[in-house]
């Protein structure tokens, strides 16, 4: 009698302005343990090592290219998208791996623990056409709390890492 090997857990690439935080490699390992919990296995950046020896373009590059071929073997993507360095504005490198995600057919799920619109949230004035933030660029209305592009990609959690992965666990059933 021979034994099916055990299903293999879904992979999750983990996206997110989290590997900029000064305890990254902690609250990564945090992050991987929560996917496990929930039935995945968590795929977190800073799980791969740089080669030492590489200047600052070139390890930008290595770490780029470690990443993209990272997320080609995940079967979805888990992504923070709470407020990085601005209000309404999500981590431009996770918004990019966003959009890669998509583009390979990938399902993607988001949280945030902001609320609101984008319209209620951006410092924004009246403006001819509509409001205008600091910069003085229109933001956007669609009553979405993150810009069309990302809350349209997808599925967005109210809430932490945890409420995400709860979420996933559920919709990964339907």
């Amino acid at each position: 009698m021979t034994h099916a090997a055990p299903p293999r857990r879904p992979r999750v690439y983990l996206a997110g302005f989290d590997v900029f935080r000064p305890d990254a490699l902690a609250y990564g390992t945090h992050l991987v343990a929560l996917c496990s919990e929930f039935g995945f296995e968590g795929l977190y950046p800073l799980d791969v090592h740089v080669p030492p020896d590489l200047d600052g373009p070139r390890q930008a590059a290595w770490i780029y290219r470690a990443n993209i071929d990272t997320l080609r073997g995940a079967d979805m993507v888990m992504a923070n998208v709470n407020d990085f360095r601005g209000p309404g504005e999500p981590d431009s490198g996770t918004a990019f791996e966003i959009g890669f995600a998509v583009a390979l057919g990938k399902e993607v799920w988001a949280y945030t623990a902001d609320t609101g619109t984008l319209i209620e949230r951006v410092p924004s004035q009246p403006g001819a056409q509509g409001r205008l933030c600091e910069r003085g660029f229109l933001v956007e209305d669609f009553g979405l709390s993150k810009n069309l592009m990302i809350a349209c990609a997808a599925r967005i959690v109210q809430g932490d890492a945890r409420a995400c992965l709860a979420a996933m666990a559920r919709g990964s059933r339907d």
